[in-house]
Protein backbone atom coordinates (compact mmCIF):
# COMPACT_ATOMS: atom_id res chain seq x y z
CA UNK A 1 0.00 0.00 0.00
CA UNK A 2 0.90 2.32 1.44
CA UNK A 3 4.08 2.64 0.13
CA UNK A 4 6.07 0.49 -1.67
CA UNK A 5 2.01 -5.10 -1.25
CA UNK A 6 -0.41 -13.11 1.48
CA UNK A 7 -9.81 -26.00 8.30
CA UNK A 8 -10.84 -25.83 11.25
CA UNK A 9 -12.67 -23.33 13.36
CA UNK A 10 -11.45 -19.80 13.91
CA UNK A 11 -10.24 -18.90 17.36
CA UNK A 12 -12.56 -16.83 19.50
CA UNK A 13 -10.38 -13.80 19.04
CA UNK A 14 -10.68 -14.16 15.27
CA UNK A 15 -14.44 -14.39 15.46
CA UNK A 16 -15.07 -11.38 17.66
CA UNK A 17 -16.74 -8.73 15.56
CA UNK A 18 -14.96 -9.59 12.30
CA UNK A 19 -17.23 -9.33 9.29
CA UNK A 20 -16.70 -10.56 5.78
CA UNK A 21 -16.20 -8.33 2.77
CA UNK A 22 -18.80 -7.77 0.11
CA UNK A 23 -21.60 -7.01 2.54
CA UNK A 24 -21.73 -10.43 4.17
CA UNK A 25 -23.01 -10.63 7.70
CA UNK A 26 -20.56 -10.92 10.55
CA UNK A 27 -18.43 -13.90 9.68
CA UNK A 28 -14.82 -14.51 10.34
CA UNK A 29 -12.44 -14.85 7.49
CA UNK A 30 -11.79 -18.28 6.38
CA UNK A 31 -10.28 -20.50 8.90
CA UNK A 32 -7.47 -20.76 11.30
CA UNK A 33 -5.71 -22.27 13.65
CA UNK A 34 -5.18 -25.84 13.87
CA UNK A 35 -4.88 -27.45 17.26
CA UNK A 36 -3.86 -24.95 19.81
CA UNK A 37 -0.16 -25.12 20.45
CA UNK A 38 1.44 -23.53 23.49
CA UNK A 39 1.75 -19.77 23.01
CA UNK A 40 4.95 -18.64 21.35
CA UNK A 41 7.53 -17.31 23.81
CA UNK A 42 7.40 -13.51 23.96
CA UNK A 43 9.66 -13.03 26.98
CA UNK A 44 12.20 -11.13 24.86
CA UNK A 45 9.57 -8.83 23.34
CA UNK A 46 8.72 -5.34 24.51
CA UNK A 47 5.00 -4.57 24.75
CA UNK A 48 3.28 -1.33 25.74
CA UNK A 49 0.54 -3.21 27.61
CA UNK A 50 0.93 -6.58 29.29
CA UNK A 51 -1.18 -9.25 27.59
CA UNK A 52 -2.09 -7.05 24.61
CA UNK A 53 -0.67 -6.42 21.16
CA UNK A 54 -1.51 -2.81 20.27
CA UNK A 55 -1.72 -2.38 16.51
CA UNK A 56 -1.68 0.82 14.46
CA UNK A 57 -3.90 0.43 11.43
CA UNK A 58 -5.53 2.80 8.95
CA UNK A 59 -9.05 1.40 8.92
CA UNK A 60 -10.46 2.36 5.55
CA UNK A 61 -8.29 0.52 3.05
CA UNK A 62 -10.47 -2.42 2.03
CA UNK A 63 -10.10 -5.32 1.82
CA UNK A 64 -7.06 -5.00 4.11
CA UNK A 65 -8.91 -3.06 6.76
CA UNK A 66 -12.40 -1.65 6.91
CA UNK A 67 -15.31 -1.31 9.32
CA UNK A 68 -18.00 -3.93 9.74
CA UNK A 69 -21.68 -3.08 9.44
CA UNK A 70 -21.74 -1.61 12.95
CA UNK A 71 -19.32 1.11 11.79
CA UNK A 72 -16.85 0.50 14.61
CA UNK A 73 -15.57 -3.08 14.45
CA UNK A 74 -12.48 -3.47 12.24
CA UNK A 75 -12.51 -6.25 9.67
CA UNK A 76 -10.31 -7.25 6.74
CA UNK A 77 -7.28 -9.24 5.67
CA UNK A 78 -4.80 -7.38 7.88
CA UNK A 79 -7.17 -7.55 10.83
CA UNK A 80 -7.48 -11.32 10.48
CA UNK A 81 -3.74 -11.78 10.04
CA UNK A 82 -2.70 -9.68 13.04
CA UNK A 83 -5.48 -11.17 15.20
CA UNK A 84 -4.23 -14.67 14.39
CA UNK A 85 -0.64 -13.59 15.11
CA UNK A 86 -1.65 -12.15 18.48
CA UNK A 87 -3.52 -15.36 19.27
CA UNK A 88 -0.36 -17.36 18.54
CA UNK A 89 1.51 -15.12 20.98
CA UNK A 90 -1.11 -15.58 23.67
CA UNK A 91 -2.13 -11.94 23.41
CA UNK A 92 -5.31 -9.97 22.93
CA UNK A 93 -5.29 -7.64 19.93
CA UNK A 94 -6.17 -3.96 20.15
CA UNK A 95 -6.63 -2.23 16.77
CA UNK A 96 -5.96 1.51 16.96
CA UNK A 97 -7.39 3.33 13.94
CA UNK A 98 -4.73 5.79 12.78
CA UNK A 99 -4.46 8.10 9.78
CA UNK A 100 -1.90 6.84 7.28
CA UNK A 101 -0.05 10.14 7.27
CA UNK A 102 2.25 9.85 10.27
CA UNK A 103 1.27 6.30 11.23
CA UNK A 104 4.89 5.16 11.67
CA UNK A 105 5.62 7.88 14.22
CA UNK A 106 3.27 6.08 16.61
CA UNK A 107 5.31 2.87 16.77
CA UNK A 108 6.43 2.38 20.36
CA UNK A 109 4.44 5.46 21.39
CA UNK A 110 0.80 4.66 20.66
CA UNK A 111 1.09 1.03 19.59
CA UNK A 112 3.56 -1.84 19.34
CA UNK A 113 3.32 -2.53 15.62
CA UNK A 114 1.77 -1.28 12.41
CA UNK A 115 -0.09 -3.85 10.34
CA UNK A 116 -1.74 -1.88 7.57
CA UNK A 117 -0.62 -3.02 4.11
CA UNK A 118 2.87 -1.64 4.73
CA UNK A 119 5.36 -2.21 1.93
CA UNK A 120 8.83 -3.26 3.05
CA UNK A 121 11.31 -0.79 1.55
CA UNK A 122 14.99 0.00 2.09
CA UNK A 123 14.06 3.51 3.22
CA UNK A 124 11.72 2.22 5.89
CA UNK A 125 14.23 -0.33 7.08
CA UNK A 126 16.42 2.60 8.16
CA UNK A 127 13.94 3.55 10.91
CA UNK A 128 11.96 0.36 11.66
CA UNK A 129 12.16 -3.41 11.39
CA UNK A 130 9.72 -5.74 9.66
CA UNK A 131 8.30 -9.19 10.00
CA UNK A 132 8.73 -11.65 7.20
CA UNK A 133 6.39 -10.72 4.32
CA UNK A 134 2.83 -12.04 4.48
CA UNK A 135 1.55 -10.96 1.05
CA UNK A 136 2.83 -9.82 -2.35
CA UNK A 137 1.52 -6.79 -4.21
CA UNK A 138 1.90 -4.83 -7.46
CA UNK A 139 0.84 -1.41 -8.63
CA UNK A 140 -2.27 -1.56 -10.79
CA UNK A 141 -4.43 0.64 -13.02
CA UNK A 142 -8.21 0.36 -12.58
CA UNK A 143 -10.85 1.61 -15.04
CA UNK A 144 -14.62 1.36 -15.15
CA UNK A 145 -15.67 -2.01 -16.50
CA UNK A 146 -17.16 -0.51 -19.67
CA UNK A 147 -14.15 1.70 -20.44
CA UNK A 148 -12.49 0.77 -23.74
CA UNK A 149 -9.13 2.47 -23.16
CA UNK A 150 -6.09 0.23 -23.68
CA UNK A 151 -3.51 0.60 -20.91
CA UNK A 152 -0.44 -1.54 -21.45
CA UNK A 153 1.93 0.51 -19.28
CA UNK A 154 1.86 3.55 -17.02
CA UNK A 155 2.95 5.60 -20.04
CA UNK A 156 -0.51 5.04 -21.52
CA UNK A 157 -1.97 7.18 -18.73
CA UNK A 158 -0.60 10.28 -20.47
CA UNK A 159 -3.20 13.05 -20.57
CA UNK A 160 -5.48 11.43 -17.99
CA UNK A 161 -6.66 12.36 -14.50
CA UNK A 162 -5.57 9.77 -11.94
CA UNK A 163 -7.03 9.20 -8.48
CA UNK A 164 -4.79 7.70 -5.78
CA UNK A 165 -4.26 7.75 -2.04
CA UNK A 166 -1.85 10.27 -0.56
CA UNK A 167 1.55 9.17 0.69
CA UNK A 168 1.25 5.69 -0.80
CA UNK A 169 3.41 3.86 -3.29
CA UNK A 170 0.92 4.82 -5.96
CA UNK A 171 1.35 8.49 -5.07
CA UNK A 172 5.13 8.26 -5.08
CA UNK A 173 5.14 6.37 -8.38
CA UNK A 174 2.75 8.66 -10.25
CA UNK A 175 4.36 11.80 -8.84
CA UNK A 176 7.70 10.57 -10.14
CA UNK A 177 6.25 9.95 -13.60
CA UNK A 178 4.77 13.45 -13.59
CA UNK A 179 7.75 15.34 -12.13
CA UNK A 180 10.17 13.79 -14.60
CA UNK A 181 7.94 14.71 -17.50
CA UNK A 182 7.53 11.08 -18.51
CA UNK A 183 3.79 11.57 -18.79
CA UNK A 184 1.45 14.53 -18.36
CA UNK A 185 -1.20 13.56 -15.82
CA UNK A 186 -3.48 15.25 -13.34
CA UNK A 187 -3.08 13.63 -9.94
CA UNK A 188 -6.09 13.68 -7.60
CA UNK A 189 -4.71 12.62 -4.21
CA UNK A 190 -7.18 11.47 -1.55
CA UNK A 191 -6.92 10.73 2.15
CA UNK A 192 -8.86 7.47 1.68
CA UNK A 193 -8.62 4.94 -1.11
CA UNK A 194 -12.41 4.55 -1.05
CA UNK A 195 -12.69 8.12 -2.36
CA UNK A 196 -10.62 7.16 -5.41
CA UNK A 197 -13.12 4.51 -6.50
CA UNK A 198 -16.06 6.84 -5.82
CA UNK A 199 -14.47 9.47 -8.04
CA UNK A 200 -13.91 6.91 -10.79
CA UNK A 201 -17.49 5.72 -10.53
CA UNK A 202 -18.77 9.30 -10.70
CA UNK A 203 -16.69 10.09 -13.78
CA UNK A 204 -14.55 12.64 -11.94
CA UNK A 205 -11.29 10.90 -12.91
CA UNK A 206 -10.21 8.64 -15.74
CA UNK A 207 -8.43 5.96 -13.74
CA UNK A 208 -7.30 4.82 -10.30
CA UNK A 209 -3.74 3.73 -9.55
CA UNK A 210 -3.69 1.50 -6.49
CA UNK A 211 -2.26 -1.66 -4.97
CA UNK A 212 -3.23 -4.70 -7.02
CA UNK A 213 -4.47 -6.46 -3.90
CA UNK A 214 -6.86 -3.59 -3.14
CA UNK A 215 -8.02 -3.60 -6.76
CA UNK A 216 -8.60 -7.35 -6.52
CA UNK A 217 -10.79 -6.83 -3.48
CA UNK A 218 -12.93 -4.18 -5.18
CA UNK A 219 -13.36 -6.28 -8.31
CA UNK A 220 -14.21 -9.34 -6.25
CA UNK A 221 -17.09 -7.43 -4.64
CA UNK A 222 -18.22 -5.25 -7.58
CA UNK A 223 -18.55 -5.67 -11.33
CA UNK A 224 -18.21 -1.91 -11.89
CA UNK A 225 -14.42 -1.95 -12.15
CA UNK A 226 -11.68 -3.80 -13.99
CA UNK A 227 -7.90 -4.02 -13.71
CA UNK A 228 -6.33 -3.14 -17.04
CA UNK A 229 -2.65 -3.17 -16.07
CA UNK A 230 -0.41 -4.54 -13.32
CA UNK A 231 3.27 -3.66 -13.11
CA UNK A 232 4.61 -7.10 -12.26
CA UNK A 233 8.17 -6.00 -13.00
CA UNK A 234 8.39 -4.50 -9.51
CA UNK A 235 6.70 -6.74 -6.94
CA UNK A 236 6.19 -5.38 -3.46
CA UNK A 237 5.94 -7.25 -0.17
CA UNK A 238 3.93 -6.23 2.86
CA UNK A 239 5.18 -6.79 6.40
CA UNK A 240 4.35 -5.91 10.01
CA UNK A 241 6.42 -2.92 11.13
CA UNK A 242 7.84 -2.38 14.63
CA UNK A 243 10.50 -0.40 16.48
CA UNK A 244 14.09 -1.23 15.47
CA UNK A 245 15.10 -2.28 18.97
CA UNK A 246 12.16 -4.68 19.38
CA UNK A 247 13.87 -7.69 17.83
CA UNK A 248 12.33 -10.00 20.41
CA UNK A 249 8.85 -9.11 19.16
CA UNK A 250 10.03 -9.48 15.56
CA UNK A 251 11.26 -13.02 16.25
CA UNK A 252 7.99 -14.00 17.94
CA UNK A 253 5.84 -12.53 15.15
CA UNK A 254 7.92 -14.28 12.50
CA UNK A 255 7.39 -17.59 14.28
CA UNK A 256 3.65 -16.94 14.41
CA UNK A 257 3.53 -16.13 10.68
CA UNK A 258 5.52 -19.28 9.92
CA UNK A 259 3.04 -21.43 11.81
CA UNK A 260 0.08 -19.72 10.18
CA UNK A 261 1.64 -20.31 6.77
CA UNK A 262 2.24 -23.99 7.53
CA UNK A 263 -1.33 -24.42 8.77
CA UNK A 264 -2.73 -22.93 5.56
CA UNK A 265 -4.31 -20.02 7.38
CA UNK A 266 -2.58 -17.29 5.36
CA UNK A 267 -3.59 -18.82 2.03
CA UNK A 268 -7.17 -19.46 3.15
CA UNK A 269 -7.47 -15.91 4.49
CA UNK A 270 -6.04 -14.51 1.25
CA UNK A 271 -8.53 -16.50 -0.82
CA UNK A 272 -11.38 -15.35 1.43
CA UNK A 273 -10.68 -11.61 1.15
CA UNK A 274 -9.34 -11.36 -2.39
CA UNK A 275 -11.29 -14.13 -4.08
CA UNK A 276 -11.03 -15.47 -7.60
CA UNK A 277 -10.09 -12.05 -9.00
CA UNK A 278 -6.74 -12.33 -7.25
CA UNK A 279 -5.84 -15.76 -8.59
Amino acid sequence: MKKKVLALVCSAAMLLGLAACGGKEAESAAVPAAEQKPAIDISAATLMSAGTLNVGCEVGYPPFEDFAEDGTTPKGYDVDIITAVADKLGLKVNIINTAWDGIFAGIGVNYDVVCSAVTITPERKETMIFSTPYINNYQAVVLMADDTKEIKSFNDLDGMSIALQKETTSDILMSDYKSTGTIDIQIVANEKVTSCFTQLQNGEVDAVVVDSTVADGYINSSKDFKIVYEDQSEPEQFGIAMAPENTGLQTAINQALKELEEEGFIKDTYDYWFGAAAE
